[in-house]
C-alpha cells in the first residue's frame, strides 16, 4: 500500500560472494550467482523529483539489476535511486533504504519528504538516506498494461460489492484487465515484478553503494518488503523499521480483507470530528448520525448514481481520505457535494488528488483528453503485477461472493471491497515462492503501528509482532491515520523509532504511545 491507498507485494536469491543469507533463506533454492553491480555514480535527479526538495539536497543514480534473477546474465533493467547524504560524515554509520509502500509508490523524493516533515537530524547525520523507484515504477524501467481513463479499472482497490450480482459483473471486468496486461508489450517484465525480486534489488543497491549492511524504513506494503529483505538477507539487514504493517511479507486476499475492520476502527474519529462541526457541514449532530449519513449517501448513490460518482466511488474516496485526519475536510466536502447532487464537484476533487491521492487513479473526467497517456497506468500496473505474482489467489467466483457477503455483514462500511474479486483471480502467471519470517535471529525489528488505520489496521502490527517474536518490539500509537513515524505527530513514536535507528536500541518491552 503506498502512503496512498494500496499496501498498499519469484523465486531466486542473488547469491553474492560470501552472502550467508543465500543458503539460509528458504527462498534460495536453485539460485544463480549474481555478479556484484557496478558502483553507483551520483548525478542530477529528474526535475520532478527535486522540485520540492529545497533546502535539502538529493543526488540520483541508476543501478542495473537482472530482470530475471534466475538468469542473471540476461536482460537487465534500470533502478533509479536517490540519496540525501549524511549531514555529518563523522556520525555516519551507513545507509537507510526507504520504501513508501504500494506496491507501486515512487520513493525517489521520500528522503526529502520525510526531512521536511521532521525526520530528526540525528537520523540524517547517521545515514545516507536512500530513496528509489522500485522495479517497474516511474524513473526505473517502467511497466504498463496500457490502462487509459476509459479503462474500467481506475484504482488499486476492488470496488465495494453490494450483492452477488455485482461480484459476477466485476469478475468479467477483471478477467479483461488480466488479459490486457498479459497481452501488453511489457508482459515479460510484468512476470518478474514481485516482492522477493524487489528484495533482491534492495541488496543489489546495497552492493552498488559499497555497503556491507543496509538499514531499512518501510511503510505499509513496505513493511512486507522489509520483512522479506530481512528474511532473505539476514546478514545484510541491519536495523529494520516496519511502519503501518500488513502483517505478512506480501499482499494476498487476507491482507486486503483487513480494510474492512480498518475502516470500521478509523471512521469513528472522523464521525466525532464531523459531529462537532455539524453547524458547518450538516452531516450529523452525533457520531451515530454521521455514520447513518454515510450509509444513506452510499446507498442513494448505489441506486441513483450521479455523473462520474456512484456508491463505489463514494466509499472508495471515504476510505482513502481516512489516511490522515488532515483530510477530514475533504471527506466533508465530498458529502456536501453528494447532498447537493454535484457529481462534477466530487470528480474534480478526486481528479485533483490523483495519482498521488487516495485512489491512485480516479474516475474518468469527462473533460479529459482520452488520447493522452494516462498517468496512473504505471502505478496500477505495478500494484496488480506484484500483488498477483506474490500469492495464489482464489479463482472461483463463488468464493468471492461468499467473502464479500461475509465481510459486508461484519464490516458494512467497506468490508465488501477488500473481499471482492480482483484481476489476480485470472492472472496468467504462476505465483512465486515467498520468504518466511523467522523468530530466530538478530533482535533488529521495530514494528510501529497506529491503533486506528484504515488500510493497515492494528491487527497487522500485532501479526507482525507474533511472527517475529522476541526479535522485535511493537510500538502502538494512539492516533488515527496511515503512517506513524514522522508522517504523524506523536513525540513518543518519534523518539522511540529515532533512538532505535540511531543507537540500535530496541525497547525492553513493547511500547504504547499515548496520543500526542
Amino acid at each position: 500500500m503506498t502512503l496512498a491507498v494500496g499496501l498498499a507485494a519469484s523465486v531466486s536469491v542473488p547469491a553474492l560472494a560470501g552472502d550467508r543469507s543465500a543458503t539460509t533463506s528458504p527462498a534460495a533454492a536453485g539460485t544463480a550467482q549474481v555478479p556484484t553491480p557496478a558502483a553507483a555514480e551520483w548525478g542530477t535527479c529528474p526535475v520532478d523529483v527535486v522540485e520540492d526538495a529545497f533546502p535539502y539536497v538529493l543526488d540520483c543514480a541508476t543501478v542495473q539489476v537482472p530482470m530475471d534473477y534466475a538468469e542473471p546474465g540476461g536482460e537487465q533493467i534500470d533502478l533509479m535511486i536517490s540519496r540525501m547524504a549524511s549531514t555529518d560524515p563523522e556520525k555516519r554509520r551507513g545507509i537507510l533504504l526507504l520504501n513508501p509502500g504500494g506496491p507501486s509508490g515512487s520513493g525517489l523524493a521520500l528522503p526529502t519528504v520525510l526531512a521536511s516533515r521532521g525526520l530528526p537530524k540525528s537520523v540524517r547525520d547517521a545515514y545516507d538516506i536512500i530513496g528509489m523507484d522500485t522495479r517497474g515504477i516511474g524513473h526505473s524501467t517502467a511497466a504498463h498494461c496500457g490502462f487509459t481513463a476509459e479503462t474500467p479499472h481506475f484504482g488499486n482497490l476492488p470496488p465495494y460489492a453490494v450483492d452477488d450480482a455485482s461480484v459476477e459483473a466485476q469478475a468479467e471486468v477483471v478477467r479483461g484487465i488480466a488479459e490486457q496486461c498479459a497481452a501488453s508489450s511489457d508482459a515479460e517484465l510484468l512476470q518478474h515484478l514481485n516482492t522477493p525480486n524487489t528484495a533482491r534489488d534492495l541488496d543489489q543497491i546495497r552492493a552498488a553503494l559499497g555497503e556491507e549492511k543496509a538499514s531499512y524504513l518501510g511503510y505499509s506494503y513496505g513493511s512486507g518488503l522489509g520483512a522479506t529483505y530481512d528474511a532473505m538477507f539476514p546478514d545484510r539487514a541491519d536495523r529494520v523499521v516496519l511502519d503501518s504493517n500488513i502483517g505478512a511479507t506480501h499482499l494476498n486476499q487476507d491482507v486486503l480483507r483487513l480494510w474492512g475492520p480498518g475502516m470500521e476502527e478509523t471512521f469513528p474519529d472522523f464521525a466525532r470530528w464531523a459531529a462537532k462541526r455539524h453547524g458547518s457541514y450538516g452531516l450529523g449532530r452525533t457520531p451515530a448520525q454521521v455514520r447513518a449519513t454515510y450509509f444513506e449517501l452510499a446507498e442513494r448513490l448505489d441506486e441513483q448514481p450521479m455523473v462520474g460518482v456512484d456508491g463505489v466511488i463514494f466509499r472508495m474516496a471515504n476510505f482513502g481520505y481516512l489516511y490522515s485526519p488532515a483530510q477530514y475536510p475533504k471527506i466533508a466536502e465530498i458529502w456536501e457535494s453528494v447532498m447537493a447532487d454535484d457529481g462534477a464537484g466530487v470528480v474534480k476533487q478526486l481528479a485533483a488528488d490523483a495519482p498521488a491521492g487516495p485512489l491512485v487513479g480516479a474516475p474518468a473526467d469527462p473533460a479529459a483528453n482520452a488520447e493522452e497517456p494516462w498517468e496512473p497506468d504505471n502505478a496500477l500496473t505495478v500494484f496488480l503485477s506484484v500483488s498477483c505474482n506474490d500469492a495464489e489467489w482464489p479463482t472461483d467466483v463463488q468464493h468471492y461472493k461468499e467473502t464479500a457477503a461475509e465481510d459486508r455483514a461484519k464490516y458494512p462500511m467497506f468490508g465488501a471491497a477488500g473481499a471482492n474479486i480482483t484481476p489476480c483471480a485470472y492472472w496468467p502467471y504462476e505465483p512465486v515462492e515467498q520468504a518466511e519470517i523467522s523468530r530466530e535471529g538478530k533482535r533488529n525489528i521495530l514494528i510501529v503501528q497506529n491503533e486506528r488505520d484504515p488500510a493497515t489496521p492494528l491487527r497487522g502490527g500485532q501479526l507482525a509482532r507474533e511472527r517475529f517474536g522476541d526479535r522485535s518490539r511493537l510500538v502502538t500509537v494512539d492516533q488515527s491515520g496511515h503512517g506513524a513515524y514522522v508522517l504523524h505527530d506523536n513525540p513518543c513514536a518519534l523518539e522511540t523509532t529515532t533512538t532505535f535507528l540511531v543507537d540500535g536500541t530496541l525497547p525492553k518491552r513493547d511500547v504504547a504511545c499515548r496520543a500526542g
